[in-house]
């Protein structure tokens, strides 16, 4: 049962951040959409990770190549997806609200993924390997 809580809790969490976004987005004081392209970064920052864990088992070494590697990678696209609005709002593209709202919802769904993987990552019973 406390899988099921968790995975509602995560939920919330999405669509709270995606809230967040499309509030940023289509606000009828902001009324430009080009902070969605944020949800490229949504996807792609669990993919380095998802890879490594599917390549590398975990051995008794304390670091690991592969694993540092997608753990570069994913810092890259998580700073990318916070630099980004910042680079809109101040080239006059987004207002400083819209930015505070887009930041708003990386952090909040940046957070979400981070706790996915920390309550899925482990290998028991209810793992999101088995999916």
């Amino acid at each position: 049962m406390a899988g099921i809580k968790a995975l509602i809790s995560l939920s919330f969490g999405g669509a709270i951040g995606l809230m967040f976004l499309m509030l940023g987005c289509a606000l009828p004081v902001y009324d430009k959409y080009w902070p969605l392209f944020l949800l490229f970064f949504y996807i792609l920052a669990p993919i380095p990770y998802c890879i490594s864990r599917r390549i590398v088992e975990d051995t008794d070494s304390a670091s690991n190549a592969c694993k540092e590697l997608a753990l570069f990678l994913t810092t890259g696209i998580v700073v990318s997806a916070f630099g980004l609005p910042i680079i809109f709002a101040r080239a006059d593209v987004i207002a400083w609200g819209a930015c505070a709202l887009v930041l708003t919802g990386n952090v909040v769904i940046f957070t979400t993924i981070l706790g996915f993987f920390l309550v899925f990552g482990t290998n028991d019973d209810f793992s999101w390997q088995q999916w």
